[in-house]
């Protein structure tokens, strides 16, 4: 039985292909997401202007409302969550369609399971940076400058690099959420890594920001610190 994670990203799947939108969804749940399900374009537009996403999958051909006018509409209405259009219909014109109307991407049916969990990780890595800080302990991580302030003004401004911003981020996301070597592998790091990667951005971060920034979970993994 697949449990959600109460405090991981949050993903609209808007697919009228139930088999197609149960694999995805199951997917997903597994690495980490929570999933809310649309089965048709007006269902979808009611959920994306009323709930708070990291990541929207929308299918082009929907009943009621297809997908692109779907899309448009939320854009009309000012929401700004990363979208990925999934469809059949892979036509160089119909690319242009779909991010002229507001995707960051757009995925051909049918697709590989690798290929759609890392575009989805980008999207989500995307949206992270455009949200504004995040508590890490007393400071705050903005993801948008790779920076760590201090408000009480104890230590100056941290620059992270890349990798070591998107670890933090996503331990700063789910603060409660113990995360093994390999979600954390998956989640920010390229595949060609290995989960001593992890282990030495830990190091880096611990380095730079103490060594409580980052707590070892003995036998599980990291999460992160409450200092």
């Amino acid at each position: 039985m697949l449990v959600t994670d109460p405090d991981g990203p949050r993903v609209l799947l808007v697919e009228d292909d139930r088999q197609l939108a149960e694999m995805v969804s199951m997917l997903l749940v597994e690495e980490g997401y929570r999933v809310e399900m649309a089965r048709d374009g007006q269902q979808g537009l009611h959920q994306g202007l009323t709930g708070e996403f990291e990541v929207m999958i929308i299918d082009r051909g929907l009943p009621v409302l297809e997908g692109l006018d779907l899309l448009r509409t939320l854009r009309e209405r000012a929401v700004q969550t990363p979208a990925l259009i999934l469809t059949a219909r892979g036509a160089l014109m119909d690319r242009v369609e779909g991010l002229d109307a507001g995707a960051e991407d757009y995925l051909v049916k049918p697709f590989e399971i690798p290929e759609l969990l890392a575009r989805i990780r980008a999207l989500h890595r995307r949206h992270l940076a455009a949200s504004g800080s995040l508590p890490v302990g007393a400071r705050r991580l903005l993801p948008a400058t790779r920076t760590v302030s201090d408000p009480a003004g104890v230590q100056s401004e941290v620059l992270l690099s890349e990798r070591e911003c998107e670890l933090l981020t996503v331990l700063a996301r789910s603060p409660r959420q113990v995360f093994t070597r390999t979600q954390l592998l998956d989640l920010v790091f390229d595949r060609a890594d290995t989960v001593g990667t992890v282990d030495t951005y830990v190091h880096y971060l611990r380095r730079k920001l103490g060594r409580e920034v980052i707590d070892t979970v003995r036998g599980l993994g990291y999460r992160l610190g409450s200092r």
